[in-house]
């Protein structure tokens, strides 16, 4: 970020303190908040820790959190001076220069701001002494001192160069509290520390709330674009500084999460700036499958069934193109390629995704800057060098310009003897459906979001029989690009079982777009397609009044039905084949959506194919 110094608080993320350091360093932060039960937990000295960050470029900006403080009776009270006496022994080895307070929760403390303010007062002499800071945070579940605005009234009651007021948006927002004090009130000298954190917008208790939903600005829905806007308005030039409590973040890689961290914060400083708007993504160009000898002939043939027929040779490499209306499918069997080690680890699947930009050297320099892993591509002379970046799982994702009348495949590829056999009327790729972890949920919505100016959907729950499916939804400006990320807690769920199956996170679903759903439908033919059953139909008939003509098509052909207010949706489904399954969509109208109505049976029409096989 220009303005502002960036950091991260150790709790954050997971693994032991050096591990913590390493990544938050080679994530590019500039400071890190040392968390004390990091501390109390590390089997080296304070010295130690010091050493370890400045030799990784780290400043320890503070220890957190000193908790209990203020306005407690004695004997507590003497007990808390004694105990902060040692914690500054503690900042002198650490070498950091400030020190956390949040507001007292516990049962003894006394309701008088005056006396809180006297506390804070006679520890910030005494910090003066030893040349450090102080900042006063609102805990949101604080037993009298929970918003900011009540932290600050106190702040400013102590009225002492060396104590300020800590910042922290979800102790903010998750209490309702606007920016009018931070606005209007509160000068930026004051102010001890900047802490930004998001999160859904969810009614509980708030401290479960706090403990476990907390995520990086941009991955929820609190206004924290609109907090930072402030602190700049202000001019505020200090760090600005993770703390959040997530589950899912403690159970990921560090320096996978610290990156998201970092991501994060660069995404803040974009949205509160002119120049913000990413390169514009406006196509998916190919998917590129990795397959390896025989091993993809049950795929090509579904895809055969599908319509598509190989039209296309790589020059030099064991790569052929599929291809139908406007959509390329890539097989790559290549044995010196990123796809052959994605075939490895994962089987016949998914390697990557292309996507068509409008300007090349503008996508490849955000995709740098927010921290994103290039990969370098063997291209053959006269070959096209097409840049990808490391996606979702272990996926790629390409960049290509389009320029004029040629595309990828002109370049790089030679037409084959065309085929004779009709398609199925599939004219384009309508969404692709990536499966995550539930520890990737946030990172994958908030790769597409931070990356490319993507639009996420609100999250929307679909039943499993076994299990509950949670799908968002990210959706290119122009509306052209749609991927649905899914994920499950449940074991034996549809997107559970597609992680085992592939061995990670991944491509799982591919829909296509036609104008005429049921000439598609008997192109493909019964014996490839997901049965419906016929209980679905009567529901149908229920609750639209279909013509009975209409339903008898729908029900003979396995096609699913949709309707809302902008218009109709029908779409079929292929059987599974190495984990992955096709759909295939009409849209009449204006219609937006993706059938979600339709999901559960769906999903339970798959798992009656698992356990035919005998998976389940």
């Amino acid at each position: 970020m220009q303005h502002m110094k960036t950091a991260l608080a150790t709790v954050t993320i997971s693994g032991t303190l050096r591990e913590k350091l390493l990544a938050a360093a080679r994530a590019g932060f500039d400071g890190i908040e040392i968390f004390e039960n990091d501390l109390t937990q590390f089997d080296g000295t304070p010295a130690q820790v010091r050493r370890m960050a400045e030799d990784l470029g780290l400043e320890i900006i503070a220890l957190q959190p000193f908790r209990d403080f203020e306005a407690m009776p004695e004997p507590w009270r003497k007990q808390n001076f004694y105990r902060a006496q040692r914690k500054f022994e503690l900042m002198h080895e650490l070498g950091t220069k400030r020190m956390l307070i949040c507001s007292n929760v516990s049962p003894h403390v006394i309701d008088d701001r005056a006396r809180a303010a006297a506390d804070l007062n006679e520890l910030a002499e005494l910090a003066r002494g030893e040349g450090f800071m102080l900042g006063y945070e609102a805990l949101a579940w604080g037993r009298y001192v929970a918003d900011y605005d009540v932290a600050w009234d106190i702040v400013r009651r102590a009225d002492h160069d060396n104590l300020g007021i800590v910042l922290d948006s979800f102790h903010m927002f998750a209490r309702g509290n606007t920016l009018d004090c931070l606005r209007n009130e509160i000068p930026i000298e004051k102010i001890a520390l900047v802490q930004v954190a998001d999160a859904p917008r969810l009614q509980m208790e708030v401290l479960h709330y706090s403990r476990h939903f907390r995520c990086f600005p941009g991955q929820g829905d609190l206004p924290v674009v609109e907090f930072v806007q402030c602190l700049k308005d202000k001019g505020f030039k200090d760090y600005l500084s993770h703390e959040i409590f997530n589950d899912e973040f403690r159970s990921s890689s560090p320096l996978e999460k610290a990156v998201d961290g970092m991501r994060s914060l660069i995404w803040l400083d974009d949205q509160t700036r002119q120049q913000s708007e990413a390169p514009e993504i406006t196509d998916v160009e190919f998917i590129e499958f990795a397959v390896e000898g025989d091993s993809g002939e049950e795929l090509i043939g579904l895809l055969q069934r599908l319509g598509f027929r190989e039209t296309h040779r790589h020059r030099s490499k064991n790569v052929s193109l599929m291809r139908q209306g406007d959509i390329n499918l890539v097989l790559n069997r290549e044995p010196q390629s990123q796809a052959h080690e994605h075939y490895q680890s994962h089987g016949v699947s998914v390697c990557a995704l292309a996507f068509a930009t409008t300007d090349l050297a503008q996508t490849l320099d955000r995709t740098e800057r927010y921290r994103s892993s290039r990969f370098a591509n063997q291209a053959g002379p006269g070959e096209l060098n097409i840049p990808a970046i490391r996606g979702i799982g272990d996926s790629l994702v390409y960049f290509v310009e389009r320029r004029g009348r040629f595309r990828f495949f002109d370049i790089d590829f030679v037409p084959t003897e065309p085929s004779a056999s009709p398609d199925a009327g599939l004219k384009c790729i309508d969404h692709v459906g990536q499966t995550v972890s539930n520890t990737d949920f946030l990172s994958a919505a908030f790769f597409y979001k931070s990356l490319f100016g993507f639009d996420i959907e609100a999250s929307t729950d679909l039943p499993d029989i076994y299990g509950l499916v949670v799908s968002r939804v990210a959706v290119s400006p122009n509306g052209r690009v749609r991927i649905p990320i899914n994920m499950t807690a449940a074991r034996e769920a549809s997107a559970q079982r597609f992680i085992s199956k592939s061995k990670g996170s991944g491509v799982q679903q591919i829909a296509f777009g036609c104008d005429d759903i049921f000439a598609a439908a008997e192109a493909v033919g019964a014996d490839n397609m997901l049965p419906i059953p016929d209980n679905y139909y009567r529901d149908l008939d229920a609750r639209f009044a279909l013509a009975p003509e209409l339903l008898e098509r729908l029900q003979r052909l396995n096609v699913l039905y949709d309707r809302n207010e902008d218009g109709e949706f029908f779409n079929f489904y292929t059987r599974e084949v190495h984990g992955v399954f096709f759909e295939v969509v009409q849209r009449v109208g204006d219609y937006g959506r993706y059938g979600e109505a339709n999901a559960h049976i769906r999903l339970a029409a798959q798992a009656r194919e698992y356990r035919r096989e005998g998976d389940l």
